[in-house]
């Protein structure tokens, strides 16, 4: 599963715990609050795409102040949002998947990392890769492979400090090679996408200053008809075909589910009608049991829950089937 900012935005429609919004980069300069610094230093802001805007100022002298400045405030921001007490979007991901599965995330924000935590001790999560970096993740360079873990903690393995990682990079010079970090997370995103059957895109636009990502993306899925049995489902905000074509290098003929709002205008987007909702821990499998074996099987929707404790409820027969396996 790959996410995008929409995904947080979906899964926090409000906020987060506190009230706080969750950026997006054509309002992350007002919703975060970088006007001031932009303003004093007389860098035109209004009506520009964030990124547009640091890919400006980023590696001119008169600006290193102002870019440092920058990360500073954008990194606080992210690492100070919290996640409610109730279940969220990123708690039914993180138990809808089995250690088997992959959520690869380019968001900054720590909320999958959080659904992670308070989810572990009823079941192991899928790995997660975060192809940006996020803001409460720290990564140890001291010893290969390299680790990640929450900063604020140690490293198992040596003892010292998870220290973080740059979050934001000028569009023209997302090079994902010359950050050894960085570049471990995108080494298991390729070799997991070469083997994977079902692909979910959540909230992910792939957008133009994300062109490097995609490419790479691409070739490790490889050619469509190279996978010719795989399976992409894409939930959004935008119409079916633009998707498709966004996404057309991913898809095989009529290989493919997309998800929307059922009503123009609304924000929040399908997830629970993914294939990873109605078939929770075991969606390749009813996926290889309609698809390849042309059976017709019955849905499993996880239902929407009030509290943790009927949600873990739920999952409780299907963790006990896992053990016993």
């Amino acid at each position: 599963m790959i996410l995008g900012a929409g995904a947080s935005v979906a899964a926090f429609p409000q906020g987060d715990r506190n009230k706080k919004k969750l950026p997006v980069m054509h309002n992350l300069v007002e919703t975060i609050g970088l006007a001031d610094l932009l303003s004093d230093a007389g860098v035109a802001f209004e009506g520009r795409n964030f990124e547009d805007i640091y890919s400006s100022i980023c590696g001119v002298p008169a600006h290193v102040g102002l870019t440092s400045a920058i990360d500073g405030r954008v990194a606080e921001y992210f690492r100070q949002l919290a996640l409610p007490d109730c279940p969220t979007i990123y708690d039914y991901l993180v138990l809808c998947l089995r250690e088997k599965d992959v959520i690869a995330t380019f968001n900054w924000d720590p909320f999958l990392w959080l659904a992670c935590a308070r989810n572990y001790w009823h079941a192991k999560p899928p790995t997660v890769i975060f192809l940006h970096g996020c803001a409460i993740v720290g990564f140890c360079r001291e010893h290969k492979p390299i680790s990640m873990g929450q900063m604020g903690r140690t490293c198992g393995k040596c003892g010292k400090p998870y220290l973080p990682r740059r979050l934001l990079f000028p569009m023209g010079n997302k090079n994902y090679t010359d950050d050894p970090c960085i570049a471990a997370q995108w080494k298991t995103m390729k070799s997991v996408l070469e083997d994977a059957s079902l692909l979910t895109v959540f909230g992910y636009g792939a957008p133009v200053t994300d062109a490097a990502a995609v490419d790479l993306m691409s070739q490790a899925w490889g050619s469509p008809h190279q996978r010719v049995m795989e399976e992409i489902e894409i939930i959004d905000i935008v119409c079916e075909e633009q998707l498709v074509k966004r996404w057309d290098r991913f898809i095989h003929s009529h290989h493919y589910r997309v998800l929307t709002p059922a009503r123009v205008g609304e924000t929040s987007t399908d997830f629970f009608g993914s294939l990873v909702a109605k078939h929770p821990r075991r969606s390749c499998e009813a996926m290889f049991h309609q698809n390849i074996e042309a059976e017709f099987i019955e849905d499993n929707p996880v239902p929407i829950c009030g509290t943790f404790d009927e949600l873990w409820k739920w999952f409780e027969p299907l963790w006990l089937a896992e053990r016993q396996k």
